[in-house]
């Protein structure tokens, strides 16, 4: 293979759309770039940057007394009992989430006709960078430094070029503002250049956020203009911004310091601008590169294509180089998004305070389906910050399952904000606050994770203690053959074609209860025959009348097929309960049960979930033809981040960051006692070169394959005796810790 998959992309002319334009940044500070050298736009946001509607006051329904009657009900055959059991509140969304403001810069170098412009983002960096002649824009955030760096200049930057005239300010008008925010603006001159300030409350509330931006020329004049500043003449300006979500009033001083710590004591060799722009990209640099190239996909894809705008490669949607393109642009943009906590239905990044479904955290399907590539995908940095909002929140999800169900553990809700773990999003045609198995499925992620790296986490074996004592108060009701129901139970967002949305024992529910209890077992010793044992008493699943795994395994309640969640699938993809091996007939039945359901609003989410699952049932086909969905369907912007429907309908990051673990899942599965290589090639993968992939065993695989061939490297951390699965068969590999095993796979 020559010259290698392009980690980047670029474009012939700026964005026009906030949804085209190039994204930076580190998992707390985002920046969304424009790249248009005469009115650039830098729009800023921060995963802080939710906006008040009442909800932060908002507590879980105060049910817990009603539950033995919605129970006694449910069982009874009331099918429609569990519409009642609310508190008759209406749906109330979590707080959206929203940009800070747009840094503004308008003008630049010499006017003319901005002959060789192009503008690229480098996913190895970070940085996204625009040029043109007379004119160069980069910007990165910095993991490091935790600061929005801009560093504009004229032409090539060096000293003697032609000079810039910048107006720079702050601009909080971006679409969908509130007219009664309340905005405060200050420029104040520096010995630096000057500092720029923005404070926007929101209407009707005491919180309210600050962004500053401390600006810093060399060379050129510059003229306080307020709100903004003018530079002119100046060789380079370097912008430094920072945003702080606050109650009350915020005294700048301290962000204005802290941002001018980040500048270096004078050097004659280099422009103050320019030396301080190197040093913060040389510290941000190693956090980022080293993450991001930890993995990297080689599908032997035509350099003519590769070297495509991404605009122009988005048409060839049966090109390898569009998959090697998507898959590293969704492990940058996953990594850019994840840090204090991880990617919203948004990522970091939005260019309008109107979020479709708040720019929420969903986590009935979509936390875990973007999140999904970060143990195999060695990605420890988004587990970590998934890991940051489920331990920050534990105390809310308490409150939860003490308030609605009356019992001691932990419930987490279907949507947060970030801020609040409560469950008070729910409605009558969405009863999310009855979904209990939320907390297994927010887990399996940092479970994955503990078994990749061969350690448990004691903050992760806390939870899952919470999560079984939340069962062993929970699961009280028996069936007439003695096993336990989960009742009330909820299929997100899914009903049965014969009852209404709360019912008894949806597929995931069992599923989840099963696993967490086990899982629990694992981690707890000491309670593991208790916890074992009330798995042990829970349903099978039910194979409905069509041959399918049954969404309810409650018997009487119909399957309806065409819905964008795959909840019951939950025991193929993330669980290991179903598989071809251990399980074939259940697998056979799930199979039935992916083959009959629809995908209904064409939801990204739910093509990609689809492809997941094909994947663990061995369907190559399957997964191309869901793949070609999203490509095929017009998903992807210019910015190669993603929409949630096709023709580019509603910015949302679901496919762009979930495409990467559909790559993988289709090239190289693990669990703790098993490795499947190639289980569920995808047409427009011939040939091609996985590196560092991360086992649940253990272990790093690099895998090559093409046409009648395959081989893989294994290299393992711990001594291990696996399952290996091929194309060949099966096979027991014995592993040792720190030797290398060469697999030939033979003919495929």
């Amino acid at each position: 293979m020559t010259g290698g998959p392009v980690h980047g992309t670029w474009e012939p002319l700026p964005a026009v759309r906030w949804e085209d334009g190039y994204l930076s940044g580190n998992g707390c500070h985002g920046a969304l770039v424009f790249g248009d050298a005469d009115n650039d736009r830098v729009v800023v946001t921060h995963h802080t940057l939710v906006r008040p509607n009442g909800s932060e006051h908002a507590r879980p329904p105060r049910l817990a007394d009603q539950l033995a009657d919605l129970q006694d009900r449910l069982l009874a055959g009331d099918t429609t009992a569990a519409e009642s059991f609310t508190d008759g509140r209406e749906l109330q969304w979590v707080q959206p989430f929203h940009p800070a403001f747009q840094v503004r810069l308008r003008g630049g170098g010499p006017a003319g006709d901005r002959r060789d412009y192009r503008r690229a983002v480098d996913f190895t960096t970070g940085i996204v960078e625009a040029g043109c002649e007379g004119w160069r824009s980069r910007v990165f955030v910095s993991r490091a430094d935790d600061v929005v760096v801009q560093y504009v200049s004229g032409g090539s930057g060096d000293p003697g070029g032609p000079g810039l005239t910048l107006d720079i300010d702050l601009d909080h008008r971006l679409p969908g503002a509130p007219a009664e925010l309340g905005v405060g603006q200050s420029v104040v001159r520096t010995p630096e250049g000057a500092l720029l300030t923005l404070r926007a409350r929101y209407p009707d509330s005491d919180r309210a956020y600050t962004g500053v931006t401390l600006v810093v020329p060399t060379g050129g004049a510059t003229t306080l203009t307020p709100p903004g500043v003018r530079v002119e003449g100046a060789e380079s300006v370097l912008l430094l911004t920072r945003v702080v979500r606050h109650v009350g009033e915020l005294d700048t001083a301290d962000v204005a310091h802290a941002l001018r710590e980040l500048l270096p004591d004078a050097d004659d060799e280099q422009p103050p601008s320019r030396q301080t722009y190197d040093r913060l990209l040389a510290r941000h640099t190693p956090l980022h590169r080293t993450a991001y190239d930890r993995v990297t996909l080689d599908l032997a894809a035509d350099e003519a294509e590769r070297a495509l705008s991404g605009a122009e490669l988005l048409t060839r949607t049966k090109s390898p180089a569009l998959l090697e393109r998507l898959f590293a642009a969704g492990r940058y943009h996953l990594l850019s998004a994840s840090g204090m906590l991880p990617p919203r239905l948004v990522g970091l990044w939005t260019g309008d305070w109107d979020t479709a479904w708040a720019g929420a955290f969903t986590n009935d399907a979509n936390v875990n389906l973007q999140t999904a590539s970060a143990a195999p995908g060695a990605l420890p940095e988004v587990t970590e910050a998934l890991a940051s909002l489920i331990h920050g929140q534990l105390d809310d999800w308490r409150e939860n399952a003490r308030t609605v169900f009356g019992t001691r553990g932990v419930m987490a809700p279907a949507h947060t904000d970030g801020e609040s773990g409560l469950t008070y999003h729910f409605s009558r045609e969405y009863p999310l606050h009855l979904w209990t198995a939320g907390a297994d499925w927010l887990l399996k992620p940092l479970v994955d994770h503990d078994e990749t790296r061969g350690e448990q986490d004691a903050r992760t074996a806390h939870a899952l203690a919470e999560v079984a004592l939340f069962y062993e108060d929970f699961l009280t009701r028996t069936d007439a053959d003695g096993h336990l129901v989960v009742v009330p139970s909820y299929s997100p967002e899914n009903r049965p074609a014969n009852a209404s949305w709360g019912a008894i024992n949806a597929a995931m529910d069992l599923s989840a209860a099963r696993h967490a209890l086990l899982t629990a077992a694992k981690y707890h010793p000491e309670r593991a025959d208790h916890w074992r044992a009330l798995a042990d008493r829970l349903p099978p699943h039910r194979i409905n009348a069509d041959g399918a795994l049954a969404e309810w395994a409650w018997p009487g309640l119909d399957d309806t097929y065409d819905h964008r969640h795959l909840s019951h699938l939950y025991g193929v993809w993330p669980l290991d309960e179903i598989n071809p091996y251990d399980t074939p007939d259940l697998a056979t039945a799930a199979y039935r049960a992916l083959q009959l359901r629809g995908a209904e609003n064409d939801s990204a989410h739910g093509h990609l979930h689809h492809a997941l699952i094909a994947a663990r049932l061995r369907d190559g086909e399957r997964v191309t033809q869901a793949l070609g969905q999203v490509l095929d369907g017009d998903f992807f912007h210019a910015s190669l981040m993603s929409a949630h429907y096709p023709e580019r309908d509603v910015y949302n990051a679901d496919a762009a960051h979930t495409l990467p673990a559909v790559l993988i899942e289709a090239l190289i599965q693990s669990t703790p006692d098993r490795l499947v290589l190639l289980p569920a090639l995808p047409a427009a993968c011939p040939t091609g070169q996985l590196r560092g992939v991360r086992t649940r065993f253990g272990a790093e695989v690099d895998l090559d394959w093409g046409p009648g061939r395959g081989r893989a490297v294994v290299r393992p951390t711990r001594t291990h005796r696996i399952d290996l699965r091929t194309s060949s068969g099966a096979r027991t590999l014995d592993l040792v810790a720190g030797e290398d095993r060469v697999l030939d796979l033979g003919p495929r």
